[in-house]
């Protein structure tokens, strides 16, 4: 059963995913579910959340930057890191 859910949250869209988790938030914030329906909304959650970051990522790695140089236009890959300023 786990296994076909996971399946079937690979194949959702980023836009799916994501509002998937957000209705998963908005009925843990409400406080109203039973303890095990709360555990296993937060497990899908997290699966959900893992699912949107490596979507992300994949993005990330598809995006390339153009920069004006000396010479011309340059493209260079996308680096997360220098583009907000954080380090490893």
């Amino acid at each position: 059963m786990v296994e076909e859910q996971e399946d079937m949250q690979q194949s959702l869209s980023f836009e799916q995913a994501m509002e998937k988790l957000e209705h998963i938030v908005t009925k843990l914030e409400s406080g109203e579910l039973p303890l095990e329906q709360a555990i296993g909304l937060y497990q899908e959650g997290t699966r959900l959340s893992q699912l949107c970051a490596g979507k992300l990522e994949q993005v990330e790695r598809k995006i390339d930057m153009v920069m004006e140089t000396e010479q011309g236009l340059e493209q260079q890959p996308f680096n997360h890191d220098e583009w907000t300023g954080e380090s490893s």
